[in-house]
């Protein structure tokens, strides 16, 4: 018991720099939750960030693996299982997928719009996966238990009457991903420099939106304007979508830093 303790700690600690402690504590115990039921324990739909904390919490028990599954073949939001080595069986993930409809003639509904009127029903971000837009309308995959609740109440977004039904999770589309490449040079792999070659702003106003807490980097919130950007780190900024640093290339005669961006629009 104080051997577990003692972990439970140790893993706290570790997180607590980053601002992840209360989002490891639950992870914690879930995962300790599996071991001692012999089963599995779900976490809601979580970012990539939020994944990879739950990776690291299941490396610490060794009668837990660590399952993943968002419903979308390629999703990005993902419930993550916590199954116990002397659970056989299927973990149940209770993911259900909604198909949501419009007038397309008269309306256009965007990501944010249909994420703002999910959370105007007062449910929480982590029952909410992917927002995936296809020729009919959209798709989104929800926590089993609030199906009935949307169903009843999601009838509006903005403007628009919607209606959404259910559907099988095997009619989920693959998200499209539309990728810009973006060739740039900044004097410093700095984040308000990289970020404002992606985004086609001045440093200085994403200087300020950094401070603002409207820019993330790796899905967690900046820390300042100077943090250092390195190849693979995903910036997002907040309604502009995503870049990620592909590439250093290496420096120009003057010393700057030939870089290449992924902009995902």
């Amino acid at each position: 018991m104080a051997n577990n303790q003692q972990q439970r700690e140790t893993v706290l600690r570790y997180f607590k720099a980053s601002g992840d402690e209360e989002l490891a504590a639950q992870l914690l115990d879930l995962a300790d939750g599996a071991r001692k039921s012999r089963r599995f324990r779900v976490t809601g739909f979580l970012d990539p960030h939020g994944q990879n904390v739950a990776e690291i919490v299941a490396a610490n028990f060794p009668q837990v693996r660590y399952e993943l599954n968002g419903g979308f073949h390629n999703g990005e939001r993902q419930k993550v299982a916590f199954v116990s080595e002397d659970f056989y069986g299927q973990p149940d993930f209770a993911i259900t997928a909604l198909e949501i409809l419009w007038d397309k003639r008269y309306y256009e509904i965007g990501h944010r719009d249909v994420l703002g009127a999910f959370m105007g029903l007062g449910c929480k971000r982590e029952i909410l996966g992917d927002i995936v837009f296809i020729d009919e309308g959209a798709q989104i995959v929800v926590d089993t238990p609030m199906v009935e609740y949307v169903l009843s109440n999601l009838t509006k977004i903005g403007a628009a009457t919607v209606e959404v039904k259910e559907i099988p999770l095997s009619d989920l589309k693959e998200k499209e991903q539309k990728i810009k490449l973006i060739s740039a040079t900044v004097a410093a792999l700095r984040l308000d420099a990289v970020a404002a070659s992606g985004y086609g702003v001045s440093r200085s106003r994403m200087a300020d939106e950094i401070k603002g807490q409207n820019v993330k980097l790796n899905w967690q919130d900046a820390k300042s304007p100077s943090q250092t950007v390195k190849e693979g780190d995903m910036i997002s900024f907040r309604s502009r979508g995503r870049v990620e640093l592909a590439e250093v290339r290496g420096t120009t005669k003057k010393g700057r830093y030939a870089i290449t961006l992924k902009r995902y629009i």
